[in-house]
C-alpha cells in the first residue's frame, strides 16, 4: 500500500467504515443502544477542496504535501484520487500553465481549489512577492482557458479575475438547494455525504414543529432545508464572510422565513441568559415559538453556557465533526434529555476522522 497523499483503497473501504461504526457503537453504548443510521462516501473523487503547495526543483515545479514526521521533505503529488474529478482533471493542465508561463510560476508558494458536483471551479494561486499587471494578464489567459474562477494572493494583496465564489447544487429528497460558496470560507468537504446528512436532518425535522433556532450556521447549508419543515427559522454565525453567503443563499433558494443574525453562539447564549446585549433584543425572541435547536459546532463542541441553552428545547438536533466532544456534551444533557436517533456520516474515507449526528428529545 503507498502513502502517497490522497490515494484510495476502495478494497478496505467497508472494513474501514465497519470499524467506525463499531467504535461509534461502543463509545455511545451508555446513552444509546439502538440501531445507527451508516450513510457510507463514494471510494473515490468524493473530496471537494484540496490545497497543495507547488515545489520548485530547478526548472520544474510540482504539487506536494508534507509528512507531519518530516516536514522539511515534500511527497509529490502527481495526482489525487480523494479529490474531486475536477480538481485532478485541473492539477495537470495547472502545472501545464505554470511550466509555459514564468509570470504564473515566479515565486508560486500554494494552489487551492474549490469545486463543485457541476464541475465549477475557483482556484486560489498564492505567491511569495508582490502581483502586478503582468500577473493578472497570464492569469485571465488562464482562467479563460480552462474556464474556471482564478484568484491572486500574497501578502496583502488579494486579486480576483472575475468573481470570489463557485455555486453548489445539491440535490435532497428530490429538491435542488444552490448555496454560493466564497473562497476561502468553511464548506462541507465532501458533497454527496452533505446530502445524505441533509437528508438524514430533515427525516428528523419531518415530525416536529413551531420555530427553529440554529447555532453555528455558517453558509445556510442545513438552515436551507430545514426551513421548509419550521414556522420560522433564527440562525446565528460569527463568521461575516457566512454571514454574508447565507443571505445570498436564502434569496437563491426563495427561502423567506429566516432570519440570519451575526454573533458568536457563546455570546447568544449569555443573552439568551441574560436578556441583555442590543443584538440579542433585535431578535425579539419572545415573538417565537422554540421548540427545536439545530447546532453544527466546531470540533470544540458547545461551550458549557451553550449546553444550558440547548437544554431548554423540546428536541436538539446536533451535527457533529467530533464524536467524543460529542458525547461529551450529551452526557451533561443526559440529566434532561434521550438520544432517539444516532447516525454515522463518513464525511472522510480512509482516515480515522468520523462525522456524527444525533436527535436528543425532552424526558417526559
Amino acid at each position: 500500500m503507498s502513502d502517497r497523499p490522497g490515494q484510495v483503497y476502495p478494497a478496505l473501504y467497508q472494513s474501514q467504515l465497519d470499524a467506525k461504526l463499531a467504535q461509534l457503537r461502543e463509545e455511545f453504548l451508555p446513552v444509546y443502544q439502538g440501531d445507527i443510521d451508516v450513510h457510507a462516501s463514494p471510494d473515490a473523487h468524493f473530496r471537494m477542496r484540496a490545497e497543495f503547495r507547488v515545489w520548485h526543483e530547478g526548472e520544474r515545479s510540482y504539487f506536494a504535501m508534507f509528512d507531519p514526521e518530516n516536514p522539511r521533505d515534500p511527497i509529490e503529488v502527481p495526482d489525487f484520487p480523494i479529490g474531486s474529478e475536477t480538481i485532478n482533471r485541473l492539477m495537470e493542465l495547472l502545472l501545464e500553465a505554470i511550466h509555459q508561463d514564468p509570470e504564473l510560476r515566479y515565486r508560486l508558494f500554494q494552489v487551492e481549489f474549490l469545486t463543485t458536483l457541476s464541475d465549477e471551479a475557483l482556484v486560489t494561486l498564492v505567491y511569495h512577492r508582490k502581483l502586478e499587471d503582468a500577473w493578472t494578464e497570464s492569469a485571465q489567459t488562464l482562467a479563460d482557458n480552462l474556464g474556471i474562477q482564478i484568484i491572486g494572493r500574497s501578502r496583502k494583496q488579494r486579486i480576483v479575475l472575475d468573481r470570489d465564489y463557485v455555486t453548489e447544487c445539491l440535490v435532497v429528497n428530490g429538491r435542488k438547494f444552490h448555496y454560493r460558496q466564497i473562497e476561502n470560507s468553511f464548506t462541507q468537504p465532501n458533497a454527496q455525504v452533505c446530502e445524505k446528512m441533509l437528508e438524514w436532518a430533515l427525516q428528523q425535522a419531518e415530525p416536529l414543529s413551531g420555530d427553529l433556532l440554529e447555532l453555528y450556521c455558517g453558509l445556510g447549508t442545513f438552515t436551507i432545508p430545514l426551513a421548509q419543515q419550521f414556522d420560522r427559522v433564527l440562525a446565528t454565525e460569527i463568521s461575516k464572510t457566512s454571514v454574508r453567503a447565507a443571505e445570498i443563499n436564502l434569496g437563491l433558494n426563495g427561502t423567506e422565513n429566516v432570519v440570519i443574525g451575526r454573533m458568536a453562539a457563546e455570546d447568544f447564549s449569555t443573552g439568551w441568559r441574560t436578556g441583555e446585549g442590543r443584538r440579542i433584543k433585535d431578535y425579539q425572541l419572545d415573538r417565537y415559538n422554540f421548540t427545536t435547536v439545530f447546532v453544527d459546532p466546531p470540533r470544540a463542541g458547545l461551550d458549557d453556557d451553550t449546553v444550558e441553552l440547548v437544554r431548554e428545547f423540546d428536541n436538539i438536533l446536533y451535527i457533529s465533526c467530533n464524536p467524543e466532544t460529542l458525547l461529551d456534551n450529551v452526557q451533561a444533557l443526559s440529566s434532561t434529555h434521550e438520544v432517539k436517533r444516532l447516525a454515522l456520516f463518513d464525511q472522510f474515507p480512509y482516515s480515522h476522522h468520523r462525522e456524527a449526528g444525533i436527535l436528543l428529545s425532552k424526558k417526559m
